[in-house]
């Protein structure tokens, strides 16, 4: 197999050149994760250089692509917009994007009006037609199982509390009967972005959320995953608005709650005992986040077989 190349800032800066005539010279070029990998980088103030690494990376920004073309209709956030793309070497792509505006969600907190922001990306991404992401290669992913994610997540919470990171017994509420009422309902997929992280969340000074990076990993499936990252992102109860602003009842909001609380006491465990390289105060803050106590969880009974209880 032959060993893919590594971009350098020489090879960033020839394919640059030949991108854009005029300053390219002169432009600021560095990578956007210091001392991390040499995939994307920072062009001047106004554009990103995202480089596929290897052939499947190169697949995925392909499909992103189109994807993106097809989301931005439906989204009232920016989706970013590629100035011109292509192969910076034998079958792998590049993408030249537009910078969208605003600092990342940890810099800045999201107004009660980006809450309403985040709601209609929840409602655009419901909107978008399934059969169009999957004719583009958008993959189909299976919900997860919140049960095997609860027993999980009770072996982790363990760990923590004998770590002091946790307090086991706050899972406890999380029982077997109520993994099972808050299971995926049959034909609920839509397309899922599926990284809504808060380094994907562009934000502006005033709170909005004014758009959305990272659409590689879409995926058509549980909507609850995206309310689940949003929980880890922003903190549950924004999340939980937001996702009810768009129209989801309390099943779906809060098999996205404890799909976030389980996956940041299982994270952080992972992390503390040497299997993942996330900053642990990262963790730490995404697990803060995941628990935030909501209205939701303690006015709502599910009840029978009805995915959309009143609250």
């Amino acid at each position: 197999m032959t060993q893919a190349p590594t971009p350098t800032e020489d090879t960033v800066r020839r394919l640059i050149r030949s991108l854009l005539k005029e300053g390219a010279a002169g432009a600021d070029v560095r990578p956007v994760a210091e001392g991390g990998g040499q995939a994307t980088w920072w062009i001047g103030t106004r554009h990103v250089l995202r480089l596929a690494p290897d052939r499947e990376a190169a697949a995925r920004q392909r499909r992103e692509l189109r994807l993106r073309d097809l989301v931005r209709p439906h989204v009232p956030v920016a989706v970013p917009t590629s100035v011109a793309h292509g192969e910076w070497a034998p079958g792998l792509t590049y993408t030249l994007d537009a910078k969208v505006p605003g600092g990342s969600a940890p810099e800045r907190d999201v107004s009660a009006l980006g809450e309403a922001d985040l709601a209609g990306l929840l409602t655009g991404l419901r909107e978008v037609p399934v059969r169009q992401a999957e004719a583009l290669g958008v993959p189909r992913a299976a919900p997860r199982s919140l049960e095997a994610l609860r027993r999980a997540a009770g072996r982790a919470a363990e760990r923590l509390t004998a770590a002091d990171e946790f307090d086991a017994a706050r899972l406890h509420q999380f029982t077997p009967p109520a993994a099972v009422q808050l299971a995926a309902q049959p034909g609920g997929a839509v397309l899922v972005h599926h990284g809504l992280t808060g380094a994907h969340l562009v934000v502006s000074a005033d709170g909005r959320v004014r758009g959305v990076l990272g659409w590689a990993d879409a995926v058509v499936g549980d909507p609850a995953e995206d309310i689940a990252a949003l929980a880890l992102a922003v903190g549950a109860p924004a999340a939980v608005r937001a996702a009810t602003l768009a129209g989801y009842g309390a099943r779906p909001c809060l098999r996205g709650l404890w799909l976030a609380r389980c996956d940041s006491v299982i994270q952080l465990s992972d992390r503390l005992t040497g299997r993942g390289e996330a900053p642990l105060p990262h963790l730490r803050t995404q697990l803060h986040h995941a628990w935030e106590p909501i209205l939701l969880e303690r006015v709502t009974e599910l009840r029978g077989d009805d995915p959309e209880d009143a609250l």
